[in-house]
C-alpha cells in the first residue's frame, strides 16, 4: 500500500491511497473462510459450503470492507508519520472517483480531500501591548472593607428614626387620588433595605420618619423592576396595577445594624489562632486580601482582552468549502446547507481559538497532567467548602470527591477548561507586553462591567 500527498493550494490537498492485491488478498481470503464456517446457505451443511460459493456471494462486500479498513489505516499512519496538522478528517474526494474493478480485483486507488489552516503568528499580537488594570487600594477601600466586617459581626436592633442604611418594615396600602384608603385595594407588609435600593434618592422621603408615620410612596421607585415591584406589593406580575403612583407606606418597625466594636474581641473572632492581635495588623491583612482579589479580577480581564485581540488580529485562512463538506458528512444527524451557513462564522471563530490555544500550548510546552487536574479539582472542592465556612474534608475524602467529579464528562470538561484558562492567564501575564494602568476602585468596576 502506498499513500501520497498532493497539494492543491495552501489550504487544500489530496491524500491518494493505492492498495495492491498483496495488501488485501490474504485478508479477504481469511475473512471469507470465516464466513464459510458460519454461513448458512441453502443446499449446504454449515461449515461445508465451497469457498467459491461463499466468494461469489460475499466476496465483493468483504473486499469493499477490507479496502475501506486498509485505506483508513494507511491514511492515519501517513498523517502520524508525517506530522500533518489537518482540520477535521480526510473525506472522500468529490472530484476524484475510486479507481479499481471489483469484478477483476487488482490495484485500487482512493482519493481523499484534506484541509489545512494557514500558518499564523500570535506572538506579534502579544508584543503589541495589552492594558493591565490594577486598583489603588487606599485607606477608603480598607476602611469600607473593615466596616463590612464589623457589620457581619454586628447586631440588628430597633431604632426610633429612619436613617440611610436602615431596614424598614412597613405596609403599602393602595389609595385613591384624594388620599383615601381604596376599598378592596392592595395592602401588603414588606421590608425595604434602604442601603441597597437601586435608586438611593428614592429613600430620601423616608429619612427621619418614625414607627406609625405614613408617606405617599410609589413602590416602583424603591424597586429594581416590575417583578420586584409586584413582590413589594404581594401580587403576581400579571396583577400588578398599570400605575403604582397611588400608594401609602406606613412605617411599622425600623431596624439598624449596630457595627461590632473594633477591638480585641472582634479580632479574636476573626483570628482565633491569634495570628492578628492588633488593628494595624487587620488593616494590613485587609489590604493584602483586597490586592489579591483585585489581581484575580485584573487577570481575568487580561485574559478576556488578549482573547479578543488574538481573535481579531491573528490572521488564519481556512479551507471553507472543505470544512462545510466535512461538517455535513460527519454530522450525527442530517444538517442542511442553510443551517451550516447560518452557524459557520461562529464555528470558524471557535476553530480559530482552538488552533491559537493549541499552538500556544505546543510552543510553550504547556500541559494539563492528571496530577495537576486532580490537585486543581481538590482546590475547587476546598474553596467550595470554605464559602460556607466548612473545614476541608480529610485527604481520602477529598481524593474520592475529586475522582467522582472527574468521572462526569461535563464537569470534567469544565474543570479542564478552568485549568487551561488559568495556565493561559499565567502565560499571557508573563509573555504579553503589559501596559500597566492603575485605576480607582470605581473606575475598575466600570471596566469590569464592559
Amino acid at each position: 500500500m502506498n499513500v501520497t500527498q498532493q497539494d492543491i493550494d495552501a489550504q487544500n490537498g489530496l491524500l491518494i491511497v493505492a492498495i495492491e492485491p498483496i495488501d488485501y488478498t490474504h485478508k479477504v481470503k481469511g475473512q471469507l473462510e470465516k464466513y464459510r464456517k458460519s454461513a448458512k446457505i441453502p443446499g449446504f451443511r454449515p461449515g461445508h459450503t465451497p469457498l467459491a460459493v461463499v466468494e461469489k456471494r460475499f466476496g465483493k462486500a468483504v473486499l469493499a470492507e477490507e479496502l475501506n479498513q486498509l485505506a483508513n489505516t494507511g491514511i492515519q499512519q501517513f498523517i502520524q508519520d508525517n506530522g500533518l496538522e489537518l482540520l477535521g478528517n480526510p473525506i472522500p474526494s468529490e472530484n476524484h472517483a475510486m479507481e479499481g474493478d471489483f469484478e477483476h480485483p487488482g490495484t485500487f486507488k482512493f482519493t481523499f480531500d484534506i484541509g489545512r489552516a494557514s500558518s499564523f503568528d500570535y506572538q506579534v499580537v502579544l508584543k503589541s501591548g495589552v492594558e493591565y488594570h490594577t486598583v489603588r487600594v487606599d485607606d477608603k477601600l480598607i476602611n469600607q472593607q473593615i466596616e463590612d466586617i464589623r457589620r457581619r459581626y454586628g447586631n440588628l436592633g430597633n431604632v426610633e428614626e429612619i436613617g440611610e442604611k436602615d431596614l424598614v418594615i412597613g405596609t403599602f396600602q393602595e389609595i385613591t387620588e384624594s388620599g383615601e384608603l381604596l376599598e378592596g385595594g392592595i395592602q401588603h407588609t414588606t421590608t425595604l433595605s434602604l442601603e441597597f435600593l437601586p435608586n438611593p434618592e428614592a429613600a430620601t422621603p423616608l429619612f427621619g420618619k418614625k414607627p406609625g408615620d405614613s408617606i405617599h410612596l410609589d413602590p416602583s421607585t424603591v424597586s429594581k423592576d416590575a417583578e420586584d415591584t409586584a413582590s413589594l406589593l404581594g401580587v403576581s406580575l400579571d396583577n400588578l396595577p398599570e400605575t403604582t403612583q397611588n400608594f401609602r407606606f406606613t412605617v411599622t418597625e425600623i431596624k439598624r445594624m449596630e457595627l461590632a466594636e473594633l477591638n480585641a474581641e472582634l479580632l479574636n473572632k476573626l483570628f482565633p489562632d491569634g495570628e492578628i492581635m492588633e488593628i494595624e495588623g487587620l488593616k494590613e491583612r485587609v489590604k493584602k486580601d483586597l490586592e489579591g482579589m483585585f489581581e484575580r479580577d485584573a487577570d481575568r480581564m487580561l485574559t478576556r482582552k488578549v482573547y479578543d485581540l488574538l481573535l481579531r488580529d491573528v490572521v488564519i485562512e481556512f479551507p471553507e468549502s472543505f470544512l462545510k463538506r466535512w461538517i455535513k458528512l460527519s454530522a450525527t444527524n442530517p444538517i442542511s446547507d442553510s443551517d451550516i451557513d447560518r452557524e459557520f462564522d461562529d464555528y470558524l471563530k471557535s476553530l480559530k481559538w482552538q488552533l491559537i490555544q493549541s499552538r500556544i500550548f505546543k510552543d510553550n510546552q504547556i500541559q494539563l497532567t492528571f496530577d495537576e487536574v486532580m490537585s486543581f479539582t481538590k482546590g475547587l472542592i476546598v474553596s467550595n467548602y470554605a464559602q460556607y465556612g466548612i473545614p476541608a474534608p480529610e485527604e481520602n475524602v477529598l481524593e474520592s470527591s475529586a475522582r467522582e467529579l472527574l468521572s462526569k464528562k461535563e464537569q470534567a470538561n469544565n474543570i479542564y477548561d478552568q485549568l487551561a484558562e488559568e495556565k493561559l492567564t499565567r502565560f499571557f501575564k508573563g509573555n504579553a507586553s503589559l501596559k500597566m494602568k492603575p485605576l480607582s476602585y470605581d473606575d475598575f468596576m466600570e471596566v469590569m462591567k464592559k
